[in-house]
């Protein structure tokens, strides 16, 4: 194949992976459960693998089950995420003790790159769970 350029409508790469139970857009997984995947449920979990994604730009391992079964899962790029709280643009996001969840990076808090889902592109207000634009690269 030779080509000059190519593009897409959205923003990540995203793989199928098998899920323990169904997930929503933006919940953040990491490796483990019943399957290939489960949603996190601890603080600062340094397991983080992705984010549940919906509409890739580049969709692998495209024909491996359904979005139910087998949703795919963002590691990189642009991506809604499930932040509970209040979240500043810039700020690095971290998984939160409600389940699928991120929350925001307090000022001083001790992390690790590991520990990072990515960064918030937009502000969110409210202190319930949300989904908030981000740039999302895991370290894994």
């Amino acid at each position: 194949v030779h080509a000059v350029s190519t593009s897409a409508q959205y923003a990540d790469l995203a793989e199928r992976f098998s899920a323990d139970a169904p997930m929503a857009e933006g919940a953040v997984v990491m490796l483990g459960g019943s399957q290939e995947i489960t949603e996190t449920t601890s603080e600062k979990s340094n397991e983080i693998f992705g984010v549940i994604s919906t509409m890739p730009a580049y969709a692998m391992n495209a024909a491996a089950g359904n979005s139910e079964s087998h949703p795919f899962v963002a590691m990189t790029g642009r991506t809604p995420v499930r932040v509970t709280g209040q979240v500043s643009k810039g700020q690095r996001l971290v998984s939160s003790s409600v389940k699928g969840t991120a929350r925001a990076v307090t000022e001083g808090e001790d992390i690790t790159p590991f520990h990072v889902i990515g960064r918030a592109l937009e502000n969110k207000t409210t202190d319930g769970i949300g989904l908030v634009n981000c740039v999302v690269r895991t370290n894994n």
